[in-house]
Order: C-alpha cells, then sequence, then structure tokens
C-alpha cells in the first residue's frame, strides 16, 4: 500500500511517520527544501516512541520517497493527505491538480477548521475529498476526525476509516460538518479564556499549564468531559450533577463571548512567558519529553484497557491476527509466536533484559495453550495449566528492533503435565532456551486434574509427532553443568 502526503511540516511530517511505520510505502511532496531534514527529524522522534506502544512486531518500515512534483507524488498511490497552509484557495489548487490525475482515490484533510464542502467547491470529484483531522504528535495520538459532507462517498468514507483503523488510529466519524469540527471547537474556548486570564495578569502561562496538566488535564485523558462529570454528581449520577451545578451557567465565570485584542503587546506578552517557561528546551527536546510522557500514559491506559488504550489493544489484536499460523502437528517444534524487542525491553547496554526472555517464553506458551484449545475461555471454566519449573539459558544477544520467533517442542504429556521446551530465536540463532514443565490444575480446588478430553486430543497428537525429534542438548540441565565441550 502506498500514500502520498502533500505537505510536509509537523502534521504532514507525522503522517508520514505514521503510515511508514505500519508498514506503508509514502511520497511526500513539500517545494521547501528543509522538508526532507524536518520530516526525518520527526521520523526519527516517531521511530523511537511509537513501537513502544506495541506488544506485537511492527511491520517491516514502508519506503520513503520526496516527490519532485504534485503529480510525481499522487502517482499510483492508494491513500492522499493533504496538510498544506490554512488557506482555502491554496488547498483548492491543490486538490484541482490532483484530481487531474486521481480524481477517484481518497483524499483527506488535515485542516483544523475548514468543512468538507469548502473543500469540495468547484472539485472535478467532490465526493473523494472530505476532512481527516489529526492530532499531534500523529504518530502516537490515535484520534482523527472524520468529516464527510452530503457530497461525500458513503463507499469511499468507510474504506477510508479502515485505513486509518489499519495503522493504528480511531477514527471519529462526525455526523455533520461544522466549523473545527469536534475537538478544536473545545481547544478553542480553552485558548480563548487562557488568553484573558493572561492578559488580565491573572495567571502567567506556566500556571495555566500546570492547572491543566495537574488536575482536569488527567481526567480528561481518561475519561473525557462527560463521564468526569458524572462522576463528579456521585451515586446520583449526571442527573444530579446537572441539578447542582447548572445554574453556573448564568454566572460570570468567563469570557467566552468577549475576545481580547490580538495586538503585539499581547503576543509579546505571551510570547515572552512562553520562553521563560520552556525555553531551556529545544523544540525537538520538548518533542522528545513529550512522547516520552504520552508513551506511558497511553501504555498505563493500554494495561486498563481503557480510553485510547482499548485502540491500542484493538491493533495489536489484528496485527497479531495477521501473524503466520503455528506450524502443523508435524516432526518439527512449532513457531508459536512472532516478536520485536522494543524500547522498553532493553537494559542499559542496549540488550534485552532477562525478564524479557521469560516473557517472551510465556507469550509462545500462551500461544500454544491458545492452540491446543487451553486459552483463556478455558481458563474461565476454572482449568489452567500452571508453570511448576523453569530452567533458562542464555546463548545470545538480543537488541533494540530484533526480531524473535518463539518455537515449542513438546517433551512429554499425559493428562495432567506438560513437559515442553521453548527456543526463542533470533535469525534462526538461539538467543535463549527454555525448558518447562506446566501442570493442569483445577482453580477452585487448587490441585491437579486431568486436562479435558478436547484439549488432550490436540495436544497428543503433537506429543506423538515430536517424539521423533532429537532431545535437545540442554534437556535435564542443573544451573553450571558443563556442556560436552566443557563451558558452562
Amino acid at each position: 500500500m502506498k500514500a502520498a502526503i502533500i505537505g510536509g511540516g509537523v502534521i504532514g511530517g507525522g503522517w508520514a511517520a505514521r503510515f511508514l511505520l505500519s508498514g506503508w510505502d509514502v511520497v511526500v511532496f513539500d517545494p521547501d527544501p528543509e522538508a526532507p531534514r524536518k520530516l526525518n527529524e520527526v521520523l526519527a522522534n516517531a521511530q523511537a516512541a511509537l513501537p513502544a506502544l506495541s506488544d506485537v512486531p511492527m511491520p517491516d518500515n514502508g519506503s520513503l520517497t520526496f516527490a519532485s512534483s504534485l503529480q510525481e507524488a499522487i502517482h499510483g498511490v492508494d491513500y492522499i493527505q493533504e496538510s498544506v497552509s490554512e488557506q482555502l484557495d491554496l488547498k483548492h489548487r491543490v486538490y484541482a491538480q490532483i484530481q487531474e490525475i486521481a480524481p477517484n482515490t481518497p483524499l483527506g484533510s488535515s485542516t483544523s477548521g475548514y468543512k468538507p464542502s469548502q473543500l469540495q467547491e468547484g472539485a472535478r470529484n467532490p465526493a473523494s475529498i472530505f476532512v481527516a483531522h489529526p492530532f499531534n504528535p500523529v504518530y502516537l495520538l490515535p484520534l482523527v476526525e472524520v468529516v464527510p459532507s452530503v457530497k461525500s462517498d458513503e463507499k469511499l468514507i468507510e474504506k477510508t476509516k479502515g485505513i486509518l483503523r489499519e495503522i493504528g488510529m480511531f477514527p471519529l466519524h462526525v455526523r455533520k460538518e461544522i466549523d473545527a469540527h469536534i475537538a478544536d471547537r473545545f481547544l478553542e474556548a480553552v485558548w480563548r479564556e487562557a488568553l484573558w486570564l493572561v492578559k488580565d495578569g491573572i495567571a502567567t502561562t506556566e500556571e495555566i499549564d500546570e492547572a491543566i496538566r495537574m488536575g482536569f488535564g488527567l481526567r480528561w485523558g481518561q475519561m473525557g468531559l462527560f463521564e468526569t462529570y458524572r462522576i463528579a454528581g456521585g451515586e446520583a449520577g449526571m442527573k444530579h450533577f446537572l441539578e447542582q451545578f447548572g445554574p453556573c451557567l448564568t454566572w460570570p465565570w468567563t469570557r467566552l463571548t468577549d475576545v481580547p485584542e490580538f495586538n503585539d503587546e499581547l503576543v509579546d506578552l505571551i510570547a515572552g512567558q512562553s520562553d521563560a517557561q520552556s525555553g531551556q528546551h529545544s523544540i525537538r527536546e520538548l518533542e522528545r519529553i513529550r512522547d516520552r510522557n504520552l508513551t506511558g500514559f497511553l501504555r498505563v491506559l493500554k494495561d486498563s484497557n481503557w480510553g485510547a488504550g482499548r485502540v491500542l489493544l484493538e491493533h495489536d489484536a489484528r496485527r497479531r491476527a495477521a501473524t503466520p499460523a503455528p506450524t502443523p502437528e508435524t516432526a518439527a517444534p512449532m513457531v508459536m509466536a512472532h516478536l520485536q524487542v522494543l524500547p522498553g525491553w532493553i537494559d542499559y547496554n542496549g540488550h534485552m533484559t532477562e525478564s524479557r526472555y521469560l516473557f517472551a517464553s510465556s507469550e509462545t506458551t500462551d500461544a500454544f495453550l491458545r492452540y491446543i484449545g487451553a486459552g483463556m475461555d478455558y481458563v474461565a471454566g476454572g482449568h489452567s495449566y500452571y508453570t511448576a519449573e523453569t530452567h533458562i539459558m542464555h546463548l545470545g544477544e538480543a537488541k533494540l528492533g530484533d526480531r524473535l520467533t518463539g518455537s515449542v517442542q513438546v517433551l512429554g504429556a499425559d493428562e495432567k503435565r506438560l513437559h515442553v521446551f521453548i527456543r526463542i530465536e533470533k535469525d534462526g540463532a538461539p538467543v535463549a532456551t527454555l525448558e518447562q514443565i506446566l501442570l493442569h490444575v483445577d482453580m477452585a480446588k487448587g490441585r491437579t486434574c486431568p486436562a479435558a478430553p478436547e484439549v488432550l486430543a490436540r495436544l497428543n497428537p503433537i506429543r506423538d509427532a515430536h517424539a521423533a525429534l532429537p532431545k535437545p542438548e540442554a534437556v535435564g540441565r542443573h544451573v553450571g553443568q558443563r556442556t560436552e565441550r566443557g563451558k558452562t
């Protein structure tokens, strides 16, 4: 798949990084001679941050090409994202050139304010033009507002939403077009009030930012507005909250209908306070700090299957479902897991930490248990395989970005026990092996019991096929035992 990014600034560069790291080929057109440098800096930040949100291997990066013309950029692409300046006449000129060549290709605009019907004015094929408004950094934040008009092609919009989900985003379908869509209308309201607070000397830029990030920003980040206020209503819920705080709407708490004069004095005031607040960091440093914080926050949400974290989990599940199926029950170890060494997996030496070898083994064993019918549905029924003993040997090094496979060789199995040998390999060579004994347990009674007949019916043929395999040299070793070559 191939995407064209028209405009390689902050937003266009974020789009390019999101597509590239999702395995798409990307061609970028931007007449700015500095565009390649700027975009590659954004891409470097994305490569350091986005993989940390994934629990399955990232696809191979797509290829990045910088086109010398708009026509060259859109030739043969599957999707076009426009991120040029917010000038409607410029966008119209760009769309006219695009639709001379690719009138039916989905053409999304990153515009934060224009309605799709405005973008479609005078277009050769208005049905293929729509708003796809993301949030910075595009490569980390999943939200993208997809805004069609009455002239839009419904099938094309659904296809676009599928593309956006494929690259890990959350397409919010805005059902009725409106200036500035949904999210930016909130941001604009907060921004206007913040300008008055600074102009009136009530708060500095830093104090306003602290009020957001130390308080309601954390609540909004995982529950939004209405769910937050529902909780504020206590056990009586949203109705009680509205009854209690509704009268506040008539109080002079904000100046949203009154905007301060936007003059040099206000610009200098805001810019000076912002420099004092953050001027010790370069923009790239601030981006990296932001990305580390967002990654940690999103990982917590992912662990809770909540908010944006749910989008990440669903994206992992789609990619996991697309990984190669396990090998059949033949006389060969079964490849059960495909993994990639992520930024959170490495230590101060740049090597994969010891705990992650056990994690890789666990992912491999869990996949095998699912394969024989002893997955989470089986566990919900009150039975599970418990690991009773593990012996691990570290044989090689795995570093950031390395792709690993986990395979299982069944050494023995009966009604209650499962004896396996796990290989964690890089480029066909083992970096670790693990020998494990698992016991089948009745979880309610807390003791071993025979596995279900349907599980044994899947397990026993694998055991019998693997009986023909040579026993690995490391089987039965104790810690520190010398190998045949005299090494420990």
